[in-house]
């Protein structure tokens, strides 16, 4: 039998080109950037081809490189499908979001799906951090960005980015709305870590004119933060949908920002199954088509 090349050297491999990135692949993995790139050099000394054409942002595969790694991912695919039989849990489904879309979108909407598929064991990891389908064990992942993600993952747009300005009924009590672009430039602004303001201001040709507002981390905080009263908002349209339908929230201008990064669920690009993580999968993008169909009527 030919000698097979070292396993951590294909694992290497096989990581950096579901990411076509050293950096991600080193995060998924738990090592260094410079032990995976060590990796993937052996491997192509060995094999005496390249197997990576590096760029300045990334990696492409070369001809050869794309080809082998087909094969290396579905190897290791059905080395994982070969333990799961060993010890299945056919009912439990790992998603991977983050902490904004998980408080503002998922957990409201878990009763619908609970109701819809009860046997299943649906589990949240919230995080910001890039979780990996296989060191993390997820089987599901919605991330905020723009394709490609990784070659051996689709991706399906959930929803778009339709930035709006949102603001607790007191804040802007006995002002006609929509406010006027002055009238919202005086205002508190609650900032996340995305910061549309700058862009929202200059759409309304407008200049911010107060002091006051908070700088937050999450759209979350910047959500509950506006629903207390403390400023203006700038977040996606389906993230505060219930909050606006509850008239918790009011949308204080008409202008809207299209963002550029969309928000795509991710699943591993194999057969479906119909087991548990391809019922969650379609839950999920009947819950995108539904939101669509509202948003045209």
């Amino acid at each position: 039998m030919a000698p097979l090349p070292p396993l951590n050297a294909l694992r290497a491999f096989d990581v950096a080109g579901r990411h076509l990135n050293f950096r991600v692949a080193a995060e998924t993995l738990g090592v260094t950037q410079g032990a995976v790139a060590q990796h993937v050099r052996a491997l192509e000394a060995q094999l005496g081809i390249p197997l990576f054409d590096r760029l300045p942002k990334g990696l492409a595969f070369t001809s050869a490189g794309r080809a082998y790694h087909a094969r290396v991912a579905a190897a290791f695919d059905d080395l994982r499908d070969a333990t799961a039989v060993l010890r299945p849990e056919p009912d439990k489904v790992v998603v991977s979001v983050t902490p904004t879309f998980a408080a503002k979108w998922l957990i409201p909407n878990l009763p619908d799906f609970a109701a819809a598929h009860p046997e299943i064991d649906l589990r949240i990891m919230a995080t910001e951090r890039v979780s990996s389908f296989h060191s993390d064990g997820i089987d599901l992942a919605i991330r905020q960005g723009q394709p490609p993600f990784g070659a051996s993952l689709e991706a399906k747009r959930l929803f778009r980015q339709e930035i709006i300005p949102v603001a607790a009924p007191a804040l802007i009590a006995g002002r006609p709305l929509p406010l006027a672009p002055d009238v919202l430039a005086g205002l508190p602004k609650l900032h996340d870590a995305h910061d549309h303001w700058p862009d929202y201001l200059r759409l309304l040709q407008v200049e911010d004119r107060c002091e006051r507002g908070l700088r937050l981390s999450q759209s979350a905080l910047a959500l509950d933060a506006a629903l207390s009263g403390q400023g203006v908002a700038l977040v996606a349209r389906f993230l505060a949908a219930r909050d606006l339908a509850a008239g918790h929230l009011v949308q204080v201008t008409q202008a809207t920002l299209s963002g550029a990064q969309y928000f795509y669920l991710l699943s591993p690009r194999r057969r479906r199954d119909g087991g548990a993580a391809d019922k969650v999968r379609r839950w999920l993008l009947s819950k995108s088509d539904a939101a669509d169909q509202r948003l045209a009527s």
